[in-house]
């Protein structure tokens, strides 16, 4: 099959404004296209629902007159790539956690990178299809990517579980790479892991100062101004091993918001390390905060005192 060169990112435009996953490789170094040995497989992967033009609202087909498209094949491929990429991050990172590995999966199987690699293999070249759509639909990033996932569903089908992963498996490790250091940065972390932790600066030694404990409106406001704009807070805490003490724990958070970390605070407490990241938040947001000033401490009152001024009081 002929070569095609992956498109510079700049083309590559994206569903809801994101962009395919590029990684710095040539197209030479992916693997090559598998070939279905099923003819009548490999003929309805490559068969778009407009060929057809079978009616969207039936419940199911007949038995004997079965719907010719890709759509079934697509079903299946996108679970089976699903469970193949998720598989490949945990052998590639085998100790991150599931939330960042969904966001990486995400990124992996989207519709946009899909569809990149669709157009590299050269899949909707073959897409057959109603006339009159022809030009509209190979070049819609959503049916491109269908091919993909309706290719992989064929392929295992016809050839079972390992085929597909000996395929997919090389295939997506450098996008899986790729992802892994997108995501990392949405947590305001470095690309590489072998980097720097974010924080490594901190003083664990040091308490919560008196300054620190009379600032605690910061995180009423920043959830006020938040809500007042429909946006979503995560607060992701970060391991603080080596800070703080076994009686006093130093808690250490990043505030994401659009996953974009726009703060990060510590404390003696989660609420105290939430607030400190309120607080650069709101400076972030372009909100001046003033500080909040401690009360007057009033001299404590003593028992004597009270007791001489309630009998003064009694004998008049």
């Amino acid at each position: 099959m002929e070569s095609f060169v992956l498109p510079p990112p700049a083309t590559v435009m994206l569903v809801s404004g994101r962009k395919a996953l590029m990684p710095n490789i040539s197209p030479e170094a992916l693997p090559p296209l598998p070939e279905i040995q099923s003819e009548e497989i490999r003929l309805q992967v490559y068969t778009h629902r407009s060929y057809a033009a079978r009616p969207t609202h039936r419940f199911e087909d007949l038995p004997d007159d079965p719907s010719p498209d890709n759509e079934k094949y697509e079903h299946l491929g996108d679970s089976v790539l699903s469970m193949v990429v998720t598989e490949l991050i945990n052998d590639i990172y085998p100790y991150i956690r599931v939330g960042p590995s969904t966001k990486i999966r995400s990124l992996v199987v989207g519709n946009p990178t899909l569809a990149s690699i669709s157009v590299h293999y050269g899949l909707p070249e073959d897409l057959r299809m109603h006339p009159a759509q022809a030009i509209t639909l190979r070049h819609s990033q959503n049916v491109q990517a269908d091919l993909f996932e309706a290719f992989v569903g064929g392929l295992y089908l016809d050839q079972g579980l390992d085929a597909v992963k000996s395929w997919l498996c090389p295939l997506f490790h450098p996008y899986v790479v790729e992802g892994y250091g997108q995501v990392r940065i949405q947590h305001c972390l470095p690309p590489e892991s072998d980097l720097p932790p974010v924080f490594p600066t901190l003083n664990a030694a040091l308490p919560m100062s008196s300054r620190y404990a009379a600032n605690m409106g910061h995180l009423s406001l920043f959830n006020q101004h938040l809500q007042q704009q429909a946006k979503s807070i995560e607060w992701v805490f970060s391991d603080s091993v080596g800070q703080g003490t076994r009686t006093t724990p130093i808690w250490v958070v990043r505030a994401m918001v659009d996953e974009r970390c726009i703060g990060s605070g510590r404390g003696s407490t989660k609420k105290a390390a939430k607030n400190e990241a309120a607080k650069e938040g709101l400076r972030n947001m372009g909100i001046i905060v003033s500080l909040f000033r401690p009360p007057l401490r009033m001299p404590p009152l003593r028992l004597s005192r009270i007791v001489r001024t309630i009998g003064r009081l009694g004998r008049r």
